[in-house]
């Protein structure tokens, strides 16, 4: 076996309630002057201000930026960049789920490194660490508070950029359940579907080793077992802190193991229509894995047997097609949209996105490299 790299923050915080201890942490990093990464939901609830309280009370002063976009973009990170400039900022604090997350590791790379975020497309791009970026959780799904993934909208090509870059990994990442307990039912469903592509994909990805099959396998289950009732019941304390520890193991997993074609086909919605990229994977993943099964049935047999399907019996192709099956069965038991038709994808534009997935760093790591006309063909069949 190659020797391989195992990327994470220094340190994790996890659990109902720990967001105190956490920021009492920060006071050994000598941090001074903090911009606040966030959107304006979370600052509209108020909290933004009350971090910033919090911070006050450590000896922090903090700035906030709330203008980050759901699908986070190339002038989200130069107007972040230019507020962090103009308070002479030492540190980024991110607060929210993937998109605040993945524009305040956008502001503080090219606050170190220079130039424009899109130097930085693709794998390792950077020279120098970025500022110290402390992320702060509110959702369970994206992973990013976590890991060396940055998803960036370019505004220009209407294509989502990936930035794998060991330089953007936050030095502590913050997941308090507490913070969770208030997400939408919708949201809740489409970040738990999001864990559950990256956990699924990190396991039948070419780059994975016994670390992230271990990471994947145990997020799987978790994941079937806390996502409905955590949908079901929103102010379920234990079903949230079971997936914040579910999709941090996802993304552990994917980290490392990178992802495959579903994230890169969901990039090119996401940057193209906007869409919530939760719920672009959610739909993806059944019709990718059907695709992938040719050359990963054993693996997706493995998948099934975590998500509870009885699979002793099984060949590894049976295996592969209960796991689709039951990708589905959870994915509509979340009400997810049953096709990409219902989020108003149009046919005509499909062989211009199948042009752009096959760029996408996430699809070099798939367990079979397609053709143009392969992944025409998914998309097709996910409408």
């Amino acid at each position: 076996m190659a020797a391989t790299t195992f990327y994470i923050p220094s340190v994790n915080i996890i659990g109902m309630n720990c967001l105190d201890d956490a920021l009492n942490n920060l006071r050994e990093y000598g941090l001074q002057r903090a911009l606040i990464v966030t959107d304006t939901t979370l600052s509209t609830l108020g909290m933004a201000k009350q971090l910033q309280q919090a911070l006050e009370t450590r000896d922090i002063q903090s700035f906030v930026f709330d203008g980050t976009h759901p699908n986070p973009t190339t002038s989200n990170v130069q107007a972040g960049l230019a507020l962090l400039r103009q308070h002479n900022c030492d540190c980024v604090i991110s607060l929210g789920g993937g998109s605040p997350h993945d524009c305040a590791k956008g502001i503080a790379l090219v606050a170190t490194n220079g130039g424009k975020i899109n130097d930085y497309e693709g794998v390792d791009r950077s020279k120098h660490p970025q500022l110290p970026m402390i992320a702060i959780n509110t959702t369970a799904g994206t992973a990013s508070e976590m890991t060396r993934f940055c998803i960036i909208t370019d505004e220009e090509r209407h294509i989502k950029m990936a930035i794998v870059d060991k330089h953007v990994t936050p030095i502590m990442s913050v997941n308090d359940s507490a913070l969770m307990v208030g997400m939408p039912k919708s949201l809740t469903a489409a970040t738990g579907m999001d864990a559950l592509t990256h956990a699924v994909e990190a396991y039948v990805s070419t780059a994975a080793t016994p670390i992230t099959d271990a990471c994947a396998l145990k997020a799987v289950t978790m994941i079937c077992k806390a996502l409905p009732i955590a949908v079901a019941e929103g102010g379920n304390e234990q079903a949230r802190e079971e997936m914040a520890y579910a999709q941090f193991l996802a993304g552990m997993a994917f980290n490392n193991a990178s992802l495959g074609y579903v994230h890169a086909m969901a990039h090119q919605l996401g940057g193209f229509y906007d869409l919530p990229h939760g719920v672009c994977n959610a739909v993806l993943l059944p019709h990718v894995q059907k695709f992938n099964s040719s050359a990963a049935a054993g693996r997706l047999r493995d998948v099934a047997a975590a998500m509870g399907v009885e699979v002793k019996h099984m060949s590894d192709q049976d295996g592969a097609q209960a796991c689709i099956k039951a990708i589905q069965k959870l994915a509509s038991s979340v009400n997810i949209p049953a096709g990409l038709r219902d989020l108003n994808v149009k046919e005509k534009d499909i062989a211009e996105l199948a042009a752009n997935a096959l760029k996408d760093a996430c699809g070099f790591t798939n367990p079979i490299q397609a053709t143009h006309a392969d992944i025409m063909e998914i998309y097709l069949a996910a409408m």
